[in-house]
């Protein structure tokens, strides 16, 4: 299999013709990072599953938007995010989270997930997130496990790079005593 090459792709993709395998090849390509940072943010397997559907169907139906001006997995991450952020407005509204623990019912939802295989460290940390506001949740996530710099994740959130840099020294410090407090 050739390695993946974003001009060759982003040329597939401007071709009627080829934009099918182009759209193949992102898939290939971003599927399984898009699959967990969405997983850190809803924690349920299922609920992973169909918001990565829907950002790559939204991708697809508005691939000839794309003007390459910003890097492909920064348009895909920032339709992920969006889908997130969408996803748990809706439950926070329909009511289907607690209003007075939202974080509870994420955490529930995580340790009844049958996909979920964390021990207690790994159990902690995700409880630790479920506490941050979902900005901050999003940029430690995207720091942490993707190592990926604050510049990308500036074109991501359209904010500013120290913004983002306090929003995840606030997220370590709010971690850090939840597992402190843990002990």
């Amino acid at each position: 299999m050739t390695p993946y090459n974003e001009a060759e792709v982003l040329e597939l993709i401007r071709e009627e013709s080829t934009q099918r395998k182009g759209f193949e090849m992102i898939v290939a390509e971003y599927g399984e990072q898009l699959y967990w940072q969405i997983r850190r943010m809803v924690l349920s397997h299922e609920d992973a599953n169909d918001l990565l559907q829907n950002t790559f169907v939204k991708a697809w139906t508005n691939i000839d938007y794309f003007r390459a001006e910003a890097k492909l997995s920064t348009w895909l991450y920032r339709i992920a995010l969006n889908e997130c952020l969408t996803f748990l407005n809706r439950q926070r509204t329909a009511g289907t989270v607690a209003i007075d623990d939202p974080e509870a019912g994420m955490v529930n939802r995580l340790e009844s997930d049958p996909y979920y295989s964390g021990d207690r460290v790994q159990t902690l940390l995700q409880k630790a997130l479920a506490q941050l506001p979902e900005k901050q949740r999003m940029v430690f996530n995207l720091r942490y496990y993707r190592e990926m710099k604050y510049e990308d994740m500036s074109e991501i959130f359209g904010t500013s790079v120290g913004a983002l840099k306090a929003s995840y020294h606030h997220a370590v410090k709010k971690i850090e005593k939840f597992l402190r407090e843990a002990d």
